[in-house]
């Protein structure tokens, strides 16, 4: 069983309140001194047998394999998790861009807030993806005219048949 089938089956697992939320709670503070090593290394990159990352960052493979889940599409190409083992080599840059959008999209406060994105973004920089990021997520619907093609399809205008 690869280590991602791991991780995904102690996520499913976690059924109980006290237990779940004791789970959360460590996962979420190891998952903030990760992104903290590498944000403050600013090294930017994931590199080196998955292993010895894990023990870097203080996580055992199963709970590193949900830090690779988490930060997979923040990197330049992704991974192929479920082909990962505990001897192979990671060599993956880190776009900032993609993983500050992604920590916002994630509501991950604790993470986007870290003082650590200061020495990498720019003040200007977070606040246009913040603006990017408000702008992909608003809410946007077409109101139709009085004088437009009705939407059911009749070819009458929407003030004469639907909005009647």
């Amino acid at each position: 069983m690869s280590l991602f089938t791991e991780w995904k089956k102690k996520i499913e697992n976690q059924n109980n309140d006290t237990g779940n939320q004791k789970f959360f709670e460590t996962y979420l503070a190891e998952e903030k001194e990760a992104y903290k090593a590498i944000l403050a290394s600013k090294k930017i990159a994931v590199e080196g047998k998955l292993s010895d990352l894990a023990q870097t960052y203080g996580m055992d493979n199963i709970t590193f394999m949900g830090f690779l889940d988490g930060i997979n599409n923040s990197l330049e190409s992704e991974l192929d998790l479920d082909a990962l083992t505990e001897d192979s080599e990671i060599n993956k840059a880190i776009v900032l861009d993609k993983l500050y959008y992604n920590m916002l999209n994630a509501k991950a406060s604790w993470l986007y807030e870290l003082k650590e994105w200061d020495d990498l973004l720019t003040t200007e920089e977070r606040s246009e993806i913040r603006k990017k990021f408000n702008e992909d997520h608003r809410a946007v619907s077409h109101k139709v005219g009085r004088n437009d093609p009705c939407p059911c399809g009749s070819g009458k205008k929407y003030k004469k048949c639907c909005g009647a």
